[in-house]
């Protein structure tokens, strides 16, 4: 199974992302995940889709995905071509014998504590996907209580925007 990433410029209309995710479920595509926000231009939102695909054309999504009035532009990422990072907050346990040892994996991810607690430490790490996987593994021996995760984001490496590209249009 492969995952492939999807950035869509859109227009910043009410219901646009029930449509675009409605569009997945129907052709029986599982969205892995999914980050909608402002871009550098006013009226515009960027949806990044992750999915992960067996078998199933994914040209075919994308045709019709076209096809709605609002979708501007469309692009697959290449994880080589672009930087996609994850954002997450962990809640994990910790007491006076683990504290150290859970600030040092902190410390070796580069990620930062958010929140202390006398009985658990809220982190927020930002990274790659094996990053972000590599740190969960390092804490689920202490007690992960809680995870709040955002989507994958991605943007393409270099200096193209798939926004000027729709603008010069």
């Amino acid at each position: 199974m492969t995952y492939h990433v999807l950035s869509l410029l859109v227009e910043d209309k009410p219901g646009l992302l029930t449509r675009v995710a409605g569009l997945f479920a129907r052709r029986g595509f599982n969205i892995s995940s999914l980050a909608v926000g402002t871009t550098e231009v006013e009226g515009l939102s960027r949806i990044t889709v992750v999915v992960q695909v067996s078998g199933l054309p994914l040209e075919q999504i994308t045709k019709q995905l076209n096809k709605l009035i609002n979708v501007l532009k469309i692009v697959e990422l290449d994880s080589s071509q672009a930087v996609e990072r994850e954002h997450m907050l962990v809640k994990v346990r910790v007491d006076n014998s683990t504290r150290s040892q859970v600030l040092e994996a902190v410390n070796l991810f580069r990620a930062r504590v958010v929140d202390v607690a006398p009985d658990s430490l809220v982190i927020e790490v930002t990274g790659d996907t094996p990053k972000v996987e590599a740190f969960l593994r390092v804490l689920d021996p202490y007690g992960i209580k809680e995870i709040a995760q955002s989507g994958l984001l991605a943007i393409g490496r270099g200096s193209k925007s798939i926004s000027e590209r729709v603008l010069k249009n």
